[in-house]
């Protein structure tokens, strides 16, 4: 017996509500991410009020736990995949605008759904974007201080006492720069490429590790950033980005800051997120290094603030020490200066401004004057290894 075939029969009906109950969902679903900043907020607020929780239960082993597996990972790629996530937020960025313009020109829907349709897509990637934040790293702003850790007491000091710590970093600095190789400007150049400098920035952590213990971890070494051009114009030398657990470095700015900046970044991977703290450790690093250019780069760093400091409170006694400067160091310094000065402008007034505000959001109260603190810890530094009260 012959069977009849039916025809399919369509129903365009039928498959529009499927497609309305689909875009439904979406939203819906959109719309509960929104949940998470709240969630995000409630548990910075928790790990601000319970520093205890913080440091032993969130920075000793949760962030341990997450960090070095998600370090070992994005280790394997040789570049950063950091450039990656941000450039293609950017993109995102831009086809949801031009989007939304299309769609308020020829939607039949109104207009205020249309925005507000925009802005909860918007919300919902910041709500989870920040949530990852704030379990990657932003729990980190609240944990114990390093000189918990390192033993030393930092507390006010006298002009005599800075006076004297940048004459020994004088010293320091004018003792190392004649062994620097030089550029045809006379300028420091590092002796090997960006991944060895890395590589060797990753091996002083390891050195200095073994007296620190709260610094010992597996990690990626630092990464270069491919469009180091274009990030010298937000004023950056480097940074930790918590969503790859990568440290990511401006490999164009003047080749004897770029260690310190590698063993900066790396001070934040192991979960030191305070500017002040993470320059002093990636200055501690850089001296516990067998490598030169690396002592040099730290004592640099070190100088640098100090003697920012010392102007401040002493001119005479500053410009005593700045005539001691060997000449390859003033070379050095007037070239930095020379760097960053053609890149000056709007949109590096807006990244200050921009980080500044991010250091206070992270309770960093005195947003980028933070980075100058760094001095209070190299006078505690200077005060025990030279057995003073």
């Amino acid at each position: 017996m012959a069977k009849l075939n039916h025809p399919i029969v369509h129903h365009p009906v039928g498959k529009q509500r499927l497609l309305q109950g689909a875009v439904r969902a979406y939203r819906c679903k959109r719309q509960w991410l929104l949940l998470l900043f709240p969630a995000a907020l409630a548990l910075s607020w928790w790990g601000k009020t319970h520093p205890q929780w913080t440091e032993q239960v969130y920075a000793l082993k949760i962030y341990k736990y997450i960090s070095q597996p998600g370090s070992t990972l994005s280790g394997w790629v040789p570049f950063s995949l950091a450039e990656l996530c941000i450039i293609g937020l950017i993109l995102l960025a831009v086809y949801l605008v031009i989007r939304l313009i299309r769609s308020l020109h020829s939607t039949q829907r109104k207009k205020s759904v249309e925005v507000v349709s925009f802005l909860s897509t918007i919300g919902a990637v910041a709500s989870v974007l920040y949530l990852f934040f704030v379990l990657n790293c932003g729990l980190n702003y609240n944990r114990s201080s390093f000189t918990d850790y390192s033993g030393l007491t930092v507390r006010p000091s006298s002009v005599q006492e800075l006076e004297a710590l940048c004459a020994e970093l004088v010293e320091q600095v004018n003792i190392l720069r004649p062994a620097m190789q030089e550029d045809a400007s006379g300028v420091t150049a590092l002796p090997q490429s960006s991944f060895q400098t890395a590589q060797k920035a990753k091996e002083a952590f390891d050195v200095l590790s073994q007296n620190y213990p709260v610094l010992e971890g597996s990690y990626a070494q630092p990464k270069p950033v491919l469009f180091s051009y274009l990030m010298s114009y937000t004023q950056i030398t480097g940074f930790f980005f918590p969503f790859t657990f990568e440290a990511n470095v401006n490999i164009l700015a003047p080749d004897y800051t770029i260690p310190a900046t590698m063993c900066h970044e790396l001070a934040h991977l192991r979960g030191f997120m305070r500017e002040d703290e993470a320059n002093f450790i990636g200055y501690l690093a850089c001296m516990a290094s067998d490598q030169l250019e690396l002592q040099y780069s730290g004592a640099m760093l070190a100088l640098l603030h100090s003697m920012n400091s010392l102007y401040a409170e002493d001119y005479e006694a500053f410009l005593t020490l700045y005539q001691q400067y060997d000449a390859g160091v003033r070379r050095d310094f007037d070239y930095n200066n020379w760097y960053w000065q053609q890149f000056e402008g709007p949109v590096a007034e807006v990244s200050d401004a921009i980080n500044d505000t991010y250091l206070k959001i992270n309770h960093q109260s005195d947003g980028v004057k933070s980075y100058g603190r760094m001095v209070d810890l190299l006078l505690a530094d200077y005060r025990q290894r030279h057995g003073l009260s």
